[in-house]
């Protein structure tokens, strides 16, 4: 079964269309990342599931059931923009507060539970204007995280992070999957994050989508490169942009070649040109490198 399809789902603001015919399906169990530029409608998307605004037309379906069905709608935890918490509590007392708007039985030991599960136990005395921006995250998914949801909509939850917040944020995704057995739609602009976690990927444009994909797919479609190094790079770089087609300097140091060629091939030519090579490697490109292609080919 799917968490979530969507077909041809609108969303009209005045004369402006920010949602246009968009389809989307994330299958249970998903971490889906949902991918788009600022403007591109993935909040109000994510609104629109989670019933915050209204859409002007087309269709939402969790679970097989309209959006607006009560008991689907008890299953959705969200983090849209940041945790609602009362800055002079503690942790704990937030999370108190939250659970005993949403009826739930056993209270301490369901706030205690989740703490735990976004390794936020050991600070459930802090108040809540003390913690850091990666507690404040980890905060409120704890609190979406309350009445055990089927789907957690998380937006930009990483945005901000140190390099630590990242991976701490990215171990709790990957246990609420595993162990809670929840499905996560996750919009993010840090795709190198973003690529480490997400078994499924949504791009969005103008409101569209543009792009469905598996993790698996999306490895597929990544172009293959060779990336090298060598004493003089810019003959280097002369001397293949005059045999290969697509040829570019990293801010990194290296040379890419796109074209489909062998890296024996590639030091062979060079050295028979008087250039020694000292690295060279073969890989492919990432989510980040994907995404901008797609965007790019969209505005050609």
């Amino acid at each position: 079964m799917n968490a979530i399809e969507i077909r041809n789902l609108q969303k009209n603001f005045g004369s402006k269309q920010a949602v246009r015919g968009l389809n989307m399906t994330v299958p249970e169990g998903a971490i889906y990342g949902f991918i788009g530029e600022n403007g591109s409608g993935k909040s109000t998307t994510e609104k629109m599931i989670c019933g915050l605004i209204i859409p002007s037309g087309g269709s939402i379906r969790l679970y097989g059931k309209d959006y607006t069905n009560a008991e689907v709608r008890s299953k959705i935890g969200l983090l849209i923009e940041q945790p609602g918490c009362f800055q002079n509590l503690s942790v704990w007392n937030n999370m108190m507060i939250q659970a005993a708007n949403l009826g739930i039985e056993s209270a301490e030991a369901e706030v205690a539970k989740v703490l735990k599960l976004v390794r936020m136990e050991g600070a459930a005395s802090n108040k809540f204007k003390n913690c850091s921006l990666g507690m404040k995250q980890r905060i409120g998914i704890a609190m979406a995280l309350l009445g055990e949801p089927k789907l957690l909509v998380l937006d930009e939850p990483i945005n901000g992070l140190d390099a630590d917040g990242m991976r701490i944020m990215r171990e709790v995704l990957t246990d609420i999957t595993k162990n809670y057995k929840c499905t996560v739609l996750i919009s993010s602009h840090i795709l190198t994050e973003l690529e480490k976690i997400a078994t499924h990927y949504g791009i969005i444009k103008g409101g569209e989508m543009i792009k469905e994909m598996t993790a698996a797919e999306l490895d597929a479609s990544c172009r293959t490169f060779i990336a090298l190094k060598a004493a003089d790079m810019n003959k280097t770089k002369l001397l293949l942009s005059s045999r290969y087609s697509r040829v570019e300097e990293t801010e990194e140091g290296y040379i890419r070649i796109y074209d489909l060629t062998e890296p024996d091939e590639v030091t062979e030519f060079l050295y028979n040109n008087g250039v020694t090579v000292s690295e060279i490697e073969t890989s492919k490109i990432g989510l980040e490198e994907y995404y901008i292609d797609l965007m790019n080919e969209r505005r050609a």
